[in-house]
């Protein structure tokens, strides 16, 4: 049985740890969705540090139409936060392209400007980047490479959704937060709907290899094995002598 208790105070203490030995005093920056992975990575950070130590940063491309829920956990924490609508840099960085973008860069794009956005925000505030992915995202590649997978340190990125789920409930956080249907906010669907399979069976199968239909089974190894390169660092050459 997993313990989120005891792995939520594990987290706290890894927190503030790694602030002690990698920026002390620093606040931790977190872009802020609305959705259960920024949420509970937020109030860790604010549980590790103190909510004065903690920033987010809510990052609407336009409209975002579940944008209430962002500032609901701002709120529900009492964080300092600032909205950085990133429609114009990406319609400015999109026009000036030579050529038409490909669907896969359309929709990596605007991750990868929220990250610049996160990071201009923490080199101003003396701030460190969270990042917000969890093991099951991040087991199948679902995150943008330099984008939402990028940051400073990763609380949540061994824990599989139904674990991140079970923290943000000891951590008190509003049932609507911690249950929301996972949505990108960039192309309008789910993330089960792109994904074609749900969480719950993703998450069992990562921690007790049972997956009752082959084809899930065999679209989970495909996509764990063509994204592994996301995960590691970048491939540096070594001369044999310099």
């Amino acid at each position: 049985m997993f313990n989120a208790e005891k792995i939520k105070d594990e987290c706290v203490s890894w927190i503030r740890d790694f602030f002690e030995k990698n920026g002390p005093g620093c606040n931790a920056v977190v872009g802020i969705s609305g959705g259960k992975d920024s949420s509970v990575v937020a109030a860790l950070c604010a549980e590790a540090l103190g909510r004065d130590r903690v920033i987010g940063v809510l990052m609407p491309n336009g409209v975002q139409h579940d944008i209430d829920m962002a500032e609901l956990l701002v709120s529900h924490l009492g964080i300092r936060h600032y909205t950085v609508n990133i429609k114009d840099a990406v319609d400015g960085l999109t026009a000036r392209i030579p050529f038409e973008l490909s669907e896969q860069s359309r929709q990596n794009l605007p991750p990868r400007i929220r990250m610049s956005a996160l990071y201009a925000v923490s080199q101003s505030n003396n701030g460190r980047v969270a990042n917000t992915c969890n093991l099951s995202e991040d087991w199948v590649g679902y995150a943008t490479r330099y984008g939402d997978g990028a940051g400073d340190f990763s609380p949540c990125s061994r824990l599989t959704v139904q674990e991140v789920k079970a923290i943000g409930r000891v951590l008190g956080l509003p049932d609507i937060l911690v249950d929301k249907v996972p949505i990108d906010g960039l192309c309008g669907k789910t993330d089960e709907d792109n994904l074609g399979f749900t969480y719950a069976e993703l998450d069992r199968y990562i921690r007790e290899g049972i997956m009752d239909d082959p084809e899930k089974k065999e679209k989970i190894d495909r996509l764990h094995r063509i994204n592994a390169f996301k995960l590691k660092l970048m491939p540096v050459f070594e001369p044999s002598e310099v």
